[in-house]
């Protein structure tokens, strides 16, 4: 599942945060940590980059250390881009390290070192959830540390324990619901479905009478697996009570498909998982089956 997961850290409070959580993901066992040093523009301080890169490859080789502490087999990568042009960009080079090492997840902080904060989502994390081939993880922290706010990954609770799964019956929608099916770790799920748009009183009611019925359905392959399933069905915009509804249950985890009805194909990912994962106070797991363009 996810045995292999590429860590992208800028070395920000949030890199540290990540790296803190990423022993919680259920089946790993190799970590590739992965460090972009553009060096397309000249150093703030009017140094060469060379002690940037020198200090990266420093830096990455203490947490490597620390994380084989932990058991996981680590591989350190700091990529150096030299020219936009014939290198591309930060993003850029982040997925072609997670295609290069045949990654099955990739694990990004919400915002790293954006000061641009009130978009709650870096440009980085941003264009790498649009464009990656494979899942996201997007961790998201209240706070950073130092601040006296608690961890996202307290205890001895994996990350994936609890997930909440929103769905809107589109193809990829079910095959990210089969995908979570599979995911080791998991011992409770929450569905949701949003009706977001009836021409009448009746046409809401049965819409979430059909929704119910279908939901329930997934309930019941849930419990033969031996995995707690509770439904939800709201009325409204589906981003805000999808995050509602994470906040009152104190969800650990969102997972949802990379698309869905959505017609904004093309951002190659559906506008509400993308809202979600900018707006979400929580991580998000971002789920690519190869069905993004696809729908009921």
């Amino acid at each position: 599942m996810f045995e292999k997961v590429l860590v992208a850290l800028d070395f920000s409070a949030y890199s540290q945060n990540i790296l803190d959580c990423i022993s919680r993901i259920p089946g790993i066992q190799e970590v590739v940590l992965v460090h972009v040093v553009d060096a397309t523009h000249a150093s703030k301080l009017g140094w060469t980059h060379g002690p940037h890169i020198e200090n990266a490859r420093i830096v990455m080789a203490e947490k490597k250390e620390a994380l084989e502490h932990l058991g996981l087999r680590v591989h350190i990568s700091v990529e150096v881009i030299v020219n936009v042009i014939t290198q591309g960009t930060v993003p850029l080079a982040i997925l072609e390290a997670a295609e290069t090492n045949n990654i099955s997840l990739i694990v990004m902080g919400a915002r790293g070192i954006n000061p641009v904060q009130e978009l709650l989502l870096g440009s980085v994390s941003s264009s790498v959830i649009r464009n990656a081939k494979t899942s996201v993880l997007i961790l998201h922290f209240p706070s950073v540390p130092g601040s006296g706010t608690a961890s996202v990954c307290p205890g001895d609770r994996t990350l994936f324990s609890t997930v909440l799964v929103p769905t809107d019956f589109s193809i990829s929608a079910d095959a990210a619901f089969s995908f979570v099916k599979t995911m080791p770790g998991i011992t409770e799920v929450i569905l949701i479905h949003v009706v977001t748009r009836a021409e009448s009183q009746q046409e809401i009611e049965a819409t979430v009478q059909d929704a119910r019925t279908r939901l329930g359905e997934q309930k019941k392959d849930l419990e033969a697996l031996g995995i707690q399933a509770t439904i939800h069905v709201r009325v409204g915009d589906a981003t805000e009570m999808i995050l509602s509804v994470a906040e009152e249950d104190n969800i650990p985890l969102i997972a949802m498909s990379a698309a869905g009805n959505d017609w904004f194909h093309n951002l190659m990912i559906g506008s509400t998982t993308y809202t979600v994962v900018r707006r979400a106070r929580r991580p998000v797991l971002v789920i690519r089956t190869g069905l993004e363009h696809d729908t009921a």
